[in-house]
């Protein structure tokens, strides 16, 4: 298996978390290099990032990468609410990167428009209802959803795209997540 992808993807960097134990050859492109476009839009239509490649198969979000590895490599599944926290995490990851886009596009992201406050407020929103989940103990294991909230939390950091440390059991969470297996070996800023 092969996977395509940016080592600054938060998207790329859940499924190398979930295949930690697995060999699955990464090869990392920079999607806003010609090279790295080119490479993209012949392997994902979408142009986003990651793909999968296995044999003939080729797979083109991470969430169906996941669950395509579910069958693949024996993984646990989700539950529906498990299913349900990765829907707001996802969200806000979509609307992060949103954000990040139009920033890189010389847009003033904290100017008061329509597009800008809906994603601001979408993020802060998940991330306040996040926080309760962890209280509620929905990421105390090391599983898939954990995986994500952490690469969420982790790349809006990187990027600097939302403030989240003064919310305590977020912060919480992502002290005990840095322990993790190749999160150090993953990290976007090396």
């Amino acid at each position: 298996m092969k996977l395509i992808g940016s080592t600054t993807s938060p998207f790329v960097r859940r499924i190398k978390l979930l295949t930690n134990n697995h060999p699955i050859k990464f090869v990392d492109i920079d999607i806003f290099s010609e090279q790295g476009a080119d490479m993209l839009s012949a392997n994902n239509p979408a142009r986003k990032v990651p793909v999968l490649q296995d044999g003939d198969v080729t797979i083109y979000d991470s969430r169906v990468i996941f669950n395509y590895l579910i069958d693949k490599l024996s993984l646990p599944e989700m539950t529906w609410q498990q299913q349900n926290l990765l829907t707001i995490i996802d969200a806000a990851n979509d609307s992060l990167v949103s954000i990040l886009l139009c920033q890189r596009s010389g847009f003033d992201i904290t100017e008061d428009k329509l597009f800008f406050n809906l994603q601001h407020q979408r993020v802060e929103n998940v991330l306040l209802a996040l926080a309760k989940q962890v209280e509620n103990k929905a990421f105390d294991e090391w599983h898939y959803p954990s995986i994500c909230l952490f690469c969420l939390l982790d790349w809006a950091l990187f990027r600097n795209l939302a403030q989240w440390q003064h919310i305590a059991p977020l912060n919480q969470f992502y002290q005990h997540a840095l322990t993790q297996s190749l999160v150090k070996e993953t990290d976007p800023r090396i």
